[in-house]
Order: structure tokens, then C-alpha cells, then sequence
């Protein structure tokens, strides 16, 4: 029997299947593209392991991909466990992946808790767990998940301290502690100017403030770092390009949106094609038509013919749909969700998921492309405070948000369109963002001295953001 870094046991392991394990952990942990290589060599030299058979179906679940969902679920249904004696901690993490394969994300991510309870130094538990959250936008346990561990690490040293430093400013950043976040993001990234999920975590914390030219002017002093070889950059990108836009500054966001987020050397991964239809979403929201964009991010879902899988994405692929005017796709995935509801799916997380949130927001994206805006407001207002249930982070649900907003301006529902941008300027008053939704509402309300003095402060805050790119 083995032991990690750590001193963890792992049974079954020998010297070399351990090299290749922890080689994988790092590279998970650091978002680094050799993790799949590295995880299937230790799967080869210890084909009867437990823990390399418990890292190969946790990434088989993490990219939200049903393919490589089903092919983990086809493996872990022919593993023979070799040894005789496994440890506990060993059999939870064996019965959180049957539970994930099983549907159960969210049974998943709390026997995970237990794990890290008792032994607060299983990375890969803190990882896949702090992934839950995340997918399933609990934004408590994304932030108490890592912030009870912190003390069972005794040596701050530790090459693996500063990713749970990043893991833990996103948690904290997602649950409204951002002051707090960008501290503990900054330190995790002056541990590792290349972690960049630390990284993405307090860019987060620029967004949800509203400091927008010092998210851009963080981005660029390390551009090094995270724009490129890893699989978190088109996120990260994704976030550069949502700054471009707060600065109404459209050439470099789409700029961005060609470079790296949809292009013909885009591999059709669904958090890829997720960020893209996300950028575009917000966009197609301002009224300027990208049709030949939409084109071709539309086929890419198209081709991937996913059924019900992740309610977050589904949002996203009838953006895309809506987008280019495929209504009749959009209408379809609609249909098809509606049908997959009518059946019962005991302990499946994104059935909830599904019938809570993802649905009616497909529902109200098609209504908004087919201007029925009065119904787009119906869907989205009722359920605007429990959008975390279906996943995704504060910034990326800001899409639907938005889209809300757009529609009760555009339904004239001014004193839910008041409301919206009164909560919004509230939080970020920086946002040149919120105050153009004001000076429309303004003008619509015949109120042209107030529409003036919003747009003057657009334009102010605009000024901020574009002074940080020196233009």
C-alpha cells in the first residue's frame, strides 16, 4: 500500500502508479491539460486501484459532458477492485463517484464533505467537491467546503496550500465576501502565478464590485500566466471580454469572442461553447445583430445532440438557438426537457435543477427572441432569487439578470424595471451597464433631466474602465 503526498493511504498503488496519480492531482488542481494523460497512465499501471479508478470517473463527470459521463459509467461498472483491504476514506470516494455516474451530484458532493472532515488534506475530495458546489451554485457550502479545512493544513508551504487558498477566495467571493476573497485570491496567486482558478477567483471579486479597469489591468499584468495552456483560459478570456463590454468598448470583446472562444479550431467542449454563448447572449441583449457568429456557435451545439444532462447548459445552447434565429431548435430542446420532466428521475440532481430553473429560462429565452417580452418578464421574475439552483457562478447567471432587465424595459413593466436597476446600482454603481438601463427607463418615463444626468455617469465610469487599456 501507498501514500500520497500527504500520507494518505492508497491501496493498490505502487511507486510508479503513485508518480503518475499525484502528477495527475497536480495538474487537476492547476487546471493544466496533461491531467487526462497522467490519470490514465496510473489507471494502466494500477488498473485495480481504487483511487485510480475514483480520479478517471471523477474527470469523466467534471466537464459536464454526457459522453465522457457515460464512457466513466461503462468503466466503473467493470472495475474489479485488487485488493482485498481498502481504507474507508477509499470506499466514500468509490460510493461519491457511483452516486455522481448515478445522477446524484448532489449526494456526491456531500459524502465528499465527510471525507475532508476527517482528512482535511485529500485534495482530490477538496477539488471534485469544491466542483459540486460550483455546478450546483451553492455558494454557502462552496465557501464553508474549503474554509473548514484550512486549519487541518499545518504547512503553508505545502505545494498544494495555494490552490486551496484559490479554491477558497472563490468560495468566499461567491458567498458575498469579496473584500475577503480578493485577499486570499492574491495570496494564493503570489504562491502560484500560474493557479489559475485563484486567478479566475479574484477577477471574480473585480466583477462582482464593479472595479472593472482593475480586473482588466490584473488580467493583463499576467497574461503570461493564464491566457493560454490550460483549460480554464476561454474562461478567463470569457471574463475579459464581459469587461470590454462594461466599457461599451464592442471591437475588443468580439475581438476576444474570435480569438478564443468560437472559432474554427474551437473543440466543441461544452463549457467552451457555454462561455461563448454566454459572451454573445449579452451581446444580441444590446441589440446588435452577430449573425454569422450565431451561425456557427448554433451548429456547434447542434452537433453535439445533447439531451438532458446539465440544465446550465441547456440555457445556454438555446441562447445560441435564439440567437441565430433557429427558434424551431430552441422550441425543440424546450420539448424535449418538458417530455424528460413528465418521466420520474428518483435522486437525479438535475431533474430538480431542471424543473426549478432551466427550464423556465428556456422558456423565457425563446420568448424573448420571438419579442413576446411581457412572458419572458412572467418566467424570469419568479424565480430570479434561486438561479444558483441550477448552477454557475453570480457573473455567469448575470445573463439571465440581464435578460430580465431588457425584457421589463422593453414590456414597459416600469416599476419592475425600476426596481431591477434600483438593486443593480445598489451593488455596483460603477456599472456603466446599469446606468444606460437607467437613462432608458428615464426616457421612457419622460424624465429627460434624469436620463442626462445617468448617461453622464455611464459615460464617466466608462472613461474609468477604457483609461486602464490607455486608450
Amino acid at each position: 500500500m501507498g501514500k500520497d503526498r500527504h500520507g494518505l493511504d492508497m491501496s493498490g498503488v505502487g511507486a510508479e502508479g503513485l508518480r503518475h496519480y499525484e502528477r495527475a492531482v497536480d495538474a487537476l488542481l492547476f487546471f493544466r491539460p496533461e491531467v487526462a494523460e497522467a490519470a490514465e497512465a496510473a489507471l494502466t499501471v494500477e488498473p485495480g486501484a481504487p483511487m485510480t479508478n475514483v480520479l478517471a470517473g471523477y474527470l469523466g463527470l467534471l466537464g459536464t459532458e454526457a459522453g465522457d459521463a457515460a464512457a466513466a459509467r461503462e468503466r466503473f461498472e467493470r472495475l474489479r477492485i485488487a485488493p482485498t483491504r481498502i481504507e474507508p476514506r477509499e470506499v466514500a470516494h468509490l460510493t461519491a463517484v457511483q452516486a455522481w455516474l448515478d445522477g446524484d451530484i448532489h449526494r456526491a458532493g456531500a459524502i465528499l464533505g465527510e471525507v475532508v472532515a476527517t482528512h482535511p488534506q485529500d485534495v482530490l475530495a477538496l477539488a471534485v467537491g469544491h466542483q459540486i458546489d460550483f455546478l450546483t451554485g451553492d455558494a454557502t457550502r462552496l465557501r464553508d467546503r474549503v474554509g473548514g479545512v484550512l486549519t487541518g493544513w499545518e504547512n503553508e508551504d505545502d505545494p498544494h496550500y495555494g490552490p486551496v487558498l484559490g479554491m477558497y477566495a472563490f468560495g468566499l467571493e461567491e458567498a458575498s465576501h469579496h473584500d475577503r476573497a480578493e485577499q486570499v485570491g492574491l495570496t494564493a496567486v503570489a504562491a502560484h502565478p500560474h493557479d489559475v482558478w485563484a486567478v479566475h477567483a479574484v477577477v471574480h471579486t473585480y466583477e462582482m464590485r464593479g472595479r472593472f479597469a482593475e480586473g482588466i489591468r490584473f488580467l493583463d499584468a499576467r497574461m503570461a500566466h493564464w491566457s493560454h495552456g490550460n483549460y480554464l483560459n476561454v474562461h478567463n478570456w470569457w471574463h475579459y471580454g464581459v469587461f470590454a463590454l462594461e466599457a461599451d468598448a464592442l471591437d475588443r470583446a468580439l475581438a476576444v469572442y474570435d480569438a478564443v472562444l468560437h472559432n474554427a479550431n474551437s473543440v466543441g467542449a461544452a463549457m467552451e461553447l457555454l462561455d461563448a454563448s454566454a459572451l454573445l447572449w449579452r451581446v444580441y441583449l444590446d441589440g446588435h445583430d452577430e449573425g454569422e457568429r450565431w451561425a456557427a456557435l448554433a451548429d456547434a451545439w447542434a452537433a453535439r445532440a445533447d439531451g438532458a444532462y446539465y440544465a446550465f447548459n441547456d440555457m445556454h445552447a438555446v441562447m445560441a438557438y435564439v440567437g441565430a434565429g433557429r427558434i424551431a431548435d430552441a422550441e425543440a430542446v424546450v420539448r424535449d426537457r418538458e417530455a424528460w420532466l413528465a418521466e420520474p428521475h428518483p435522486g437525479v440532481g438535475n431533474h430538480v435543477m431542471t424543473a426549478r430553473v432551466g427550464l423556465p429560462v428556456c422558456r423565457a429565452l425563446v420568448a424573448f427572441g420571438q419579442g413576446r417580452y411581457a412572458e419572458t418578464v412572467d418566467l424570469l421574475a419568479p424565480i430570479r432569487h434561486r438561479l444558483n439552483v441550477f448552477g454557475g457562478s453570480h457573473a455567469q447567471r448575470d445573463a439571465v439578470q440581464k435578460t430580465l432587465v431588457e425584457a421589463a424595459l422593453r414590456a414597459e413593466r416600469h416599476e419592475l424595471a425600476r426596481t431591477l436597476l434600483s438593486e443593480r446600482i445598489g451593488l455596483r454603481p460603477s456599472s456603466p451597464y446599469n446606468w444606460l438601463k437607467q437613462a432608458r427607463l428615464a426616457d421612457a418615463l419622460g424624465r429627460s433631466g434624469a436620463a442626462a444626468l445617468a448617461r453622464d455617469r455611464a459615460s464617466e465610469h466608462t472613461a474609468t474602465i477604457t483609461a486602464a487599456w490607455g486608450r
